[in-house]
């Protein structure tokens, strides 16, 4: 790997032009190809899950699948409605619905029980996922409804335009999220590097990389569909992983030229840093490869879709920073050599170059695990460990529709649907497959069924059994008059499969049946990912410790590696619960507490924590191991391991969290939730976790934290990360 990563470097560094030309064709390409092949998006079939998703499969076997519907609310505007004015309104939007290729069927209208609300519900043809692109026609439809009658309040909502309307919400936020964070990384930039130049080339080589992603991302949707959060993720980690390997990469070539002073050309210094930092990234970036792809274990669309995103932005972001950023430190170089020379020959004094650091603001902070390691280790350890505590009251739910924003105009209509109709707040679907010469006794358990939910207080009245042309498939929906994510509804849902279906379809032979609707999908997917945590956790786990062995060829390491990651995520999470379950930071960040944490996030925070982790862990211990493999004593090699490489990590971690702060600010609770919890994951990891613990640990382990290998003596030569830079033997001035 070392000789890899240098021999590219070499190239980019004396072919300069051609390396950053050669950059540019390939990010050009990959946006080309991408366009031409365009996005395979996922299907409503690849979001099926648990039992809901196999009752949804027997469904669409008979060709009765559940159908998105948008409903058309008809009010008065002030006072009382005109009944016969809204009914005309309703023919009249039902003369204009009807002939249009995307809807399927229009309803009757239907007055609210108190007779101020006429509604019209049009169903659309196709798959659900397919919905969004086909409301912007009865949305014009309804517009054109809302001029021709203008005393009327005419509004739409469904799932389909709640999705638009999210989709449009989520981009505007993420155009809102590229504002806040682009400048704040270039300030951050500035300040580390002091030059707006060399500020620009870590911001550019990420903007790169994300857009080469976006085009390989979509070549990557025709293995793995995508979910729809690609880009999140990739805009998100691309930046995020993109600046933190630039900024590993220039800091050392820095280093290396104020050490050199002056004696050694750009193209030696640029092998240097391939040499080092250049090999710690190929080290990190695998890390985060492996660590992300133990999503794809989920079994779940969405968790493939963000581990495809993440690993293809990552593998280009370290192309970049093995190709086209050598070239550009190159360029770069000669132009310092250039208006050094030309300095020196006005008899103006070089300007200096900053080094590596190592002051004395971190001299100061690793005081205490330097004197006190124990005490140190025991303090950081336990104020970690208080912030795991509040874990034991986690509670993870599916964020369901109601949770969205009320900033999205369906999502105000969506409240008063739910307030005029009570009894078509949820549906449930019962879906029954058996040999059709028992159609019709499954019909008469079906029937029975429904006479049980009558009695059944979580149950509203109405009820209907389609059955599909061959006999084989009959549907019961179900009506609930409780909001989705309520508890009654909830229960609802488990009074179904627990005790009315066993009871009824349960007793007739050889029928197999489920129970499908957004209550059933809301309790089965954080069922399904609850199952599967364990199992992400345990590959998570040695993953880390795999790669942690692998880098520095220490068993000790990698079980280190293993337990401050965990300590690290458990930490971030109990203080997401200690944020989000509760309601005094709503005001502060802007949310109103749903009183639990996306289903989503725990499982998102483990595997993307453990693989940025590995960026701090093998910048910061290479740098370790290199000072000891020199012949430096492991205590002082640790001290000075962690100072010079503190003030990158810090800059690295400023950098991320802004990033993931800025998602903070979107509407979606669960984005809030995971852009906060890895935010803080991000600062316990490099503050407490990097400048704390880990040095305290070290020097207490002293050469035992290399066991098996001992660097100290010469040994373990060939592992990356575990041998010093060799000095180049050619570009001396």
């Amino acid at each position: 790997m070392k000789s890899l990563t240098v021999r590219m470097a070499r190239w980019s560094a004396r072919h300069p032009w051609r390396a950053v030309v050669g950059w540019l064709v390939f990010v050009a390409l990959c946006l080309a190809v991408g366009g031409a092949v365009g996005t395979n998006s996922a299907t409503t079939a690849d979001y099926r899950i648990g039992e809901a998703g196999r009752a949804e499969a027997m469904a669409a076997e008979g060709h009765l699948e559940r159908r998105s519907t948008e409903q058309v609310l008809i009010s008065a505007r002030s006072g009382t409605l005109d009944k016969p004015a809204a009914e005309a309104a309703a023919r009249d939007l039902t003369a204009r619905m009807k002939p249009l290729p995307e809807v399927a069927g229009v309803a009757k209208p239907l007055w609210s029980g108190d007779g101020r609300i006429l509604m019209v519900e049009v169903a659309l043809k196709g798959e659900e996922r397919d919905a969004d692109d086909k409301v912007d026609a009865l949305v014009a439809q309804t517009e054109s409804v809302q001029k021709s009658h203008p005393r009327l309040l005419i509004e739409e909502t469904g799932s389909p335009s709640t999705s638009k309307g999210v989709d449009q919400q989520r981009n505007d936020d993420l155009a809102l999220s590229e504002m806040i964070t682009l400048p704040v990384t270039l300030v951050t930039l500035l300040f580390v590097f002091g030059s707006v130049i060399m500020a620009t080339v870590p911001l550019l080589l990420a903007l790169t990389s994300i857009a080469a992603a976006f085009g390989l991302s979509m070549v990557a949707s025709h293995l793995s569909p995508d979910a729809g959060v690609s880009a999140n993720v990739i805009l998100m980690i691309g930046l995020a992983v993109g600046v933190d390997y630039t900024l590993f990469y220039l800091k050392r070539e820095r280093e290396e030229r104020a050490r050199g002073g002056g004696r050694l050309t750009s193209e030696a210094l640029v092998e240097l840093a391939a040499a080092t930092s250049g090999r710690a990234v190929v080290v990190s970036g695998l890390a985060v490869i492996a660590s992300t792809a133990t999503l794809y274990l989920a079994s779940d669309v969405i968790f493939s879709s963000l581990a495809t995103g993440t690993i293809v932005v990552v593998l280009v972001a370290v192309a970049s920073s093995l190709t086209a950023l050598p070239a550009l430190l190159t360029m770069l170089g000669k132009r310092a050599e250039r208006t050094a020379q030309r300095r020196a020959e006005r008899g103006k004094p070089a300007r200096r170059t900053r080094g590596e650091g190592g002051g004395r603001i971190w001299t100061a902070l690793l005081r205490p695990a330097a004197r006190h390691p124990l005490a140190t280790l025991c303090a950081s350890v336990l104020a970690l460990l208080a912030l795991v505590l509040p874990l034991t009251e986690l509670k993870i739910t599916e964020m369901s529709r109601d949770t969205h924003s009320r900033e999205i105009p369906a999502m105000r209509v969506y409240d008063r649907l739910n307030e005029a109709f009570p009894e078509q707040r949820v549906t449930h679907d019962i879906v029954v497959r058996a040999d059709a010469s028992r159609a019709q006794e499954i019909t008469a358990a079906l029937r029975r069924l429904a006479e049980r939910t009558d009695r059944d207080p979580l149950f509203a009245d109405s009820s209907w059994i389609r059955t599909s042309a061959d006999h084989r498939i009959s549907v019961l929906q179900l009506k609930t008059p409780y909001l989705g994510n309520s508890r009654q509804a909830r229960d609802s849902l488990d009074h179904l499969r627990h005790d009315h279906l066993p009871a009824t379809v349960g007793r007739v032979e050889g029928a197999e049946y489920g129970v499908s609707g957004d209550v059933a999908r809301y309790a089965d997917y954080p069922a399904h990912q609850n199952s599967k945590l364990p199992l992400i956790i345990e590959a998570l786990l040695l993953v880390t410790f795999v790669m942690t062995v692998y880098a520095f060829r220490s068993v000790v390491l990698g079980l280190i590696g293993v337990v401050l990651n965990l300590l690290s995520a458990a930490a971030a999470l109990g203080l997401l619960v200690l944020v989000f379950q509760g309601t005094w930071a709503e005001g502060l960040l802007d949310f109103h507490s749903t009183g639990s944490i996306g289903s989503r996030v725990p499982l998102f925070l483990f595997v993307i924590l453990f693989g940025l982790s590995m960026d701090y862990q093998v910048f910061v211990v290479s740098r370790i191991r290199e000072a000891a493999l020199a012949g430096v004593p492991t205590r002082q090699a640790v001290l000075d391991g962690i100072r010079t490489s503190a003030s990158v990590v810090t800059s690295a971690a400023v950098v991320m969290t802004t990033v993931f702060v800025s998602f903070v600010f979107l509407h979606l609770i669960e984005m809030k939730q995971i852009g906060f919890v890895l935010a803080a994951a991000v600062l316990l990891d490099a503050f407490v976790i990097r400048i704390m613990i880990l040095p305290a640990a070290l020097l207490m382990l002293g050469e035992a934290t290399w066991w098996p290998s001992r660097p100290g003596r010469g040994t373990a030569a060939a592992a990356p990360g575990d041998t010093a830079p060799e000095r180049p033997v050619i570009g001396i001035r």
